[in-house]
Formats: structure tokens, sequence, C-alpha cells
């Protein structure tokens, strides 16, 4: 009888360990990170980053080509951003963009357990072809590197903090990097344009000299523990903007009547851990990992 319940006890205990580790890994499997969108602003929350939260200006503007240096003005394409749905997790948000030419653009965003994903269809449903050629998430990162208007008043001493992959290796480029341009329609601030863009296609202010290698723009936190980058393909542009901001810019490239294009992108909110970014940045986007 003794044998019975020790045998009793020990598979009651390992059934018990079992059902911990299986919890354990699931709740490992949870993200942290949720996401809503108000007034065109999606918010990404992490309870352990600094600010709590990222601010993205989604979006911006979308833009017709030939605009590196013609008036900003004449270079947007006027949209109207409305929220369809966002579940009750507040994981998964679908928005529409209905631009003044008829074109149709649906986002599905997810939080991930690596940042959030994007997953865009344009669609083209007139008889005209359509100018827009790229679009403008506007990354507020101020809070983020400790450098908020609430704690300095020099609007860009976050671009420290800020990087790219200029040169063809793995190692972040922190700004202002090398080559750094200052002449342009508008200042400051800095363009990279890769090789397949078209230079007249860019925002106005400062153009780079060089491609950039990879499609990715980032920054560190103010404690150094984080790190967050913007990734699209196909994308216009890399661009340190003049609101304590990043880009990373999505090219749609026109659309002929009837046309439908799909875009994708990632926003990745990782422990600042650049291997472990590229890592990730190699698999989830294998054909965008060299830039040349």
């Amino acid at each position: 009888m003794t044998c019975f319940f020790r045998s009793a006890f020990i598979g009651i205990t390992a059934f018990a360990l079992i059902l911990a580790g299986i919890a354990k890994r699931a709740k490992s499997e949870i993200s942290d990170i949720t996401i809503g969108w108000k007034d065109n602003i999606l918010s990404i929350y992490h309870p352990q980053i600094p600010g709590g939260k990222i601010d993205t200006w989604y979006l911006e503007a979308y833009c017709r080509p030939g605009s590196t240096d013609r008036p900003w003005n004449e270079t947007t394409i006027g949209h109207r951003t409305e929220l369809v749905s966002i579940n009750e997790a507040r994981t998964e948000i679908k928005l529409r963009c209905t631009l003044e030419d008829g074109v149709r653009v649906d986002h599905l965003i997810r939080a991930t357990r690596t940042g959030v994903s994007f997953d865009l269809i344009a669609e083209n449903p007139t008889e005209k072809v359509s100018e827009a050629h790229w679009a403008q998430p506007c990354i507020r990162v101020g809070k983020f590197t400790g450098h908020g208007a609430d704690r300095t008043d020099d609007a860009y001493a976050y671009i420290k903090q800020s990087f790219i992959f200029q040169d063809k290796d793995d190692i972040p480029d922190f700004l202002p990097t090398k080559d750094w341009a200052t002449k342009a329609r508008y200042v400051p601030g800095q363009v990279w344009c890769p090789e397949n863009v078209n230079r007249d296609d860019v925002n106005p202010r400062p153009l780079h000299p060089s491609a950039p290698h990879k499609n990715i723009i980032g920054c560190v936190s103010g404690d150094k523990k984080w790190l967050m980058a913007s990734v699209w393909d196909p994308y216009q542009e890399l661009f340190q903007g003049v609101i304590r901001c990043i880009h990373s810019d999505f090219r749609i490239g026109g659309l002929d009547p009837g046309e439908t294009k799909k875009i994708r992108g990632k926003m990745y909110l990782l422990p600042n851990d650049i291997p472990a970014l590229l890592a990730l940045h190699r698999k989830e986007f294998p054909e965008k990992t060299k830039q040349n």
C-alpha cells in the first residue's frame, strides 16, 4: 500500500511539473506588446520601454514622384484613414486609407513577440493611373531615446542614438554618419535612397550620397536596454526627420487601373542586441539582407 501511494504521489508530481512547464512555455510566448490607433497615431505599448509606448503618425502622407526639389504641398496626395477593427486583446488592428485619387490601401497590423508586423494591400479600382509612389509612417522616438521635449530643447539630440547600416558590414552606423549632406530645398534632416529608387522622387531634405546597405533604420532607448528598428519591403527611403522622428518609408511605385500591390513591414522592438535584430531580419526579409 505504501508503494502505491508513493507511486501515485510521484505520478501526480510529474504531471504537475509537466503542466507547469506547459504554462511557462505558453506564458513566454505571450507578447507584452499591445497596439492602438486613434487620430492617425499608431501607438505601440510595452510596459518596460522608456515612456511605455512609441507613437507613429500613421500615416503622415502619401506622395507623388518628382518630390526631391519641389514644394512639399505639391507632393502629397490627400488621404483619409479609418479604423476598420481592433481585437479585444489589442494585438490586431485593421485600417483602410482612401486616397483622393480613389486608391485604397488596407492595413493589417499585428503585435508579435518581436515587434509589430504590417501587411498592406494597395488597390487602384479606378480607370486612371495613380501617382501614389510612396508613403510616410513617422515614428516619434524622442521619449524612447530619452531626448523628448520634456527632457531637452535640442530637437536633434536623439539622432546620436539612431542608426542605419550604411557600410557593407553588420555594424550599425550611428548618426550623423560620414559624408553627411547639408543642402536641400528644406533643411535639416537626412535621406538615404536605395539604388533602385529615382533620386528625384524622395523627401526634399538633404540626400546622402551613399545608398544604404540594408533597409533598416532604428534607435537605441535612453536606458540602453532596448532597440527599435523599422523595415519595409519594398521601401522608398530611410529618413532622419525634424520632429524627433525616424522613417522607413514604404514604396508603392504607382498603380495602373485595376492594379493591386502587396507591401509588408516590421517594426522591431527588442532587447538591445544588434546580432539578434540582424538574425530576425535575415529570417523575415531574406531577400533584403543586403542592399547593393
